[in-house]
């Protein structure tokens, strides 16, 4: 048996916590499933697969139950896995898996790749997420009520490492199914954030939540004040907070706001995604040239979250700028590198 236990905790996840467990279940690793109040076929389906199903009463704390099924695990290495995540698979990844721990330090924490589709209106592509999910449970363990967060034991000295692991994400396929998540997750933000008033992380994931319902107007006060404390430029999620707070000002029309993200643009450009960002704000402030400059430089990142942002987007925001100037051949060229994506062949048609 692998020496690797997956935790997983569910509540009405009956929709798809079978194929979840299908696809782990290929593999031989203990699988700990801990429930938190289903009323559907969740528990049910879950025994069919694993031995190692358990019940812990919700306390409106992800972590504690995230804690608590990392308890119950026999390993000290730990996979966690949401039951609306599947793994993709190969002919390598047996033996990928056979030699993960060897991978691995004690004191580092494994980020795997979570992919899900973006639900956008014009074409299917995909956002990319690198999360902290693969760790030795004698180092760390998870702090936050919700969006949890791995933190080392007795402040140990963490290094994170990417590993060659990827999920697809399911669950935010349906709109309606998003909605529900992001009121949850606001409601146990707001009493976390009573008790933190000053942590930019809690108003992170309290913009994020409104970023996600497109409610852009309730989203950028939280961004404002947690870019107004003392944030680590190093941390992950800072990236993403740049990078939402410029879409908002966008959507909300402020473009001459927008531009002063170009201030900082020497600490957050080696990720496409800013680049790309920054082209749109010159775009909408008419700074046309800028604009193609910095969505040719995307192309050239190959660090990046949005699927498009630094090859077939970026060209087709190129094609519309020449296009919008009245130079067709330039335009064509650009929408014919943007391959079949929907919106270049309509400009193209």
């Amino acid at each position: 048996m692998l020496p690797i236990s997956v935790c997983m905790i569910a509540k009405n996840e009956e929709k798809y916590i079978e194929e979840c467990l299908r696809r782990l279940s290929l593999y031989n690793w203990e699988i700990i499933v801990v429930d938190t109040g289903s009323t559907d076929q969740t528990v049910e389906i879950a025994k069919s697969y694993t031995p190692n199903v358990y019940h812990f009463d919700w306390v409106n704390d992800f972590s504690a139950a995230r804690n608590y099924s990392i308890s119950m695990a026999k390993n000290d290495y730990i996979l966690i896995v949401d039951c609306d995540e599947y793994l993709e698979s190969n002919e390598k990844t047996s033996e990928l898996l056979s030699g993960l721990t060897e991978q691995i330090m004690p004191t580092e924490i494994g980020m795997i790749d979570i992919y899900s589709v973006s639900e956008e209106s014009t074409d299917t592509s995909f956002v990319h997420d690198q999360v902290a999910r693969f760790f030795n449970k004698n180092f760390v363990h998870y702090q936050g009520t919700v969006h949890e967060q791995l933190v080392g034991i007795n402040n140990a000295s963490l290094k994170f490492i990417q590993l060659p692991l990827s999920f697809q994400h399911m669950g935010y396929r349906s709109m309606d199914v998003k909605k529900q998540k992001a009121i949850r997750n606001i409601a146990l933000l707001k009493a976390e954030l009573i008790k933190e008033s000053t942590n930019p992380y809690i108003l992170f994931q309290l913009g994020q939540s409104y970023f996600g319902l497109n409610d852009y107007m309730q989203a950028l006060p939280y961004f404002e004040k947690a870019l107004e404390l003392d944030v680590n430029e190093q941390e992950d999620y800072v990236q993403t907070l740049i990078e939402s707070y410029g879409y908002c000002l966008l959507y909300l029309q402020q473009y001459s706001r927008a531009l002063e993200l170009e201030g900082i643009y020497s600490i957050f450009s080696k990720h496409a995604d800013f680049v790309f960002l920054m082209g749109l704000i010159y775009m909408n402030n008419a700074l046309f040239d800028r604009a193609i400059e910095e969505f040719l430089k995307a192309t050239t990142i190959p660090s990046f979250s949005v699927d498009g942002v630094n090859s077939y987007k970026a060209f087709y925001n190129i094609g519309v700028i020449y296009e919008c100037m009245g130079n067709k051949k330039q335009a064509v060229d650009y929408y014919k590198k943007c391959g079949d994506y929907t919106p270049a062949l309509e400009r193209l048609r």
